[in-house]
């Protein structure tokens, strides 16, 4: 069996992982009417799985780094879907709080495993391109899953996809079971030495920039489905064809913001996309009752946010070559934490100020992120003036 056979597989876990923790936000509706519980309340079910797997993913990879990789995401996927059963079977919001959390537990190793599997056994020469497939997987579930569990749920209950992950879960599985070698791990790095690199000033406003991107989209997307229901007056039958658009275009963001990156700079595609963003946030308050505005505004909207995906990467792979690897690891954690506190701040939005506000809220945190990218920009040029100096 082909080495690339056995990336795709560690993809589709990819996928499954995504699939978990953004489908809430299609169907949240839904989910606060079955549970009898607010908007916001239903939108902690995003807050409180991001934030266990932003805290508890590094402390984990940290505790198993030497261990055979194959039985690690074996372990990491059973609990994973463990928890996507409990969210099948198990009554009341509580009850699936503790399933979200197990959920998380399981997903933050699931996809770090498969991208340090994917790395190891990729074809020579192309290991970036193996970890770029499994990203993809992730990325692919905002764009299908997202849709096609929205549609699932409207055919047999929201909690009818929790059931099709845990199943599709077990199949893939015992997949890896028999398709994916035993991969040894790493040298343990401490944590405390990872997180001191916190204390240098441009990889504090690297990871700041990826905070304030990701956290003023969160706090839009968590609401995203109520939002085009009720303020966009999007119709019930045409919100499933309104989330696969945004997630194509989310794609072929990403896909032009490695382009974007490679032909004209950083800089460029990581400012210029995110003003985007913001301007995209704050238009789509001011059109409704307009399909075709909504729609082109959506498209466009997910078209910036996601160019800024793959460019902060490189960006922060630039910031210190000699310790990339710890600083991606550091990014995916900061991601699930801006996805969890966006996911709180639009809850408290929706609450005491309304549904309409989470826009205007979402835009302010994606502008901090572009005075940031500005001010690391002039830091990076000065340095390089004075090298060459």
């Amino acid at each position: 069996m082909s080495n690339n056979f056995k990336i795709y597989i560690l993809a589709i876990t990819s996928f499954l992982v995504g699939a978990s923790e953004y489908i809430i936000s299609g169907i949240l509706d839904k989910i606060a009417s079955s549970l009898g519980i607010t908007m916001a309340a239903a939108g902690l079910l995003i807050t409180i799985f991001s934030l266990v797997y932003a805290i508890c993913t590094p402390i984990l990879m940290a505790l198993t780094a030497s261990m055979d990789r194959k039985k690690l995401i074996m372990y990491s996927l059973g609990l994973f879907t463990l928890g996507n059963i409990l969210a099948f079977v198990l009554p009341g919001y509580k009850l699936f709080i503790v399933a979200r959390i197990v959920m998380a537990l399981g997903a933050g190793m699931v996809v770090v495993t498969a991208l340090n599997i994917a790395a190891k056994i990729g074809p020579a020469g192309k290991q970036a391109s193996s970890i770029a497939t499994v990203i993809m997987g992730f990325t692919a579930s905002l764009i299908i899953g997202v849709p096609i569990g929205r549609v699932v749920s409207n055919i047999l209950g929201w909690k009818s996809v929790f059931g099709a992950i845990a199943l599709l879960g077990l199949i893939v599985s015992i997949i890896i079971f028999f398709t994916i070698p035993n991969t040894k791990g790493d040298k343990p790095v401490p944590l405390l030495q990872q997180l001191a690199l916190l204390k240098h000033k441009k990889v504090a406003l690297g990871l700041a920039i990826t905070f304030f991107w990701l956290g003023g989209y969160s706090i839009v997307y968590t609401y995203l489905s109520p939002y085009l229901l009720t303020v966009s007056h999007i119709s019930e039958n045409l919100l499933s064809t309104a989330l696969l658009i945004f997630g194509v275009a989310s794609l072929i963001g990403s896909k032009f913001g490695g382009y974007s990156t490679d032909r004209w700079g950083i800089t460029f595609t990581l400012i210029g996309g995110m003003i985007l963003h913001t301007l995209m946030l704050i238009l789509l308050s001011l059109v409704t009752n307009s399909l075709v505005g909504v729609l082109l505004v959506l498209i466009l909207w997910s078209f910036s946010a996601w160019t800024s995906g793959p460019t902060q990467q490189y960006n922060l792979a630039t910031i210190e070559p000699e310790s990339s690897g710890i600083l991606l690891g550091l990014n995916q954690s900061m991601m699930q934490l801006a996805m969890a506190i966006g996911a709180a701040i639009g809850g408290a939005m929706v609450d005491h100020v309304s549904l309409a506000s989470i826009t205007w809220s979402g835009s302010v945190g994606v502008a901090i992120a572009v005075v940031i990218s500005v001010i690391l920009s002039n830091i990076s040029s000065k340095k390089l003036i004075k090298d060459f100096i």
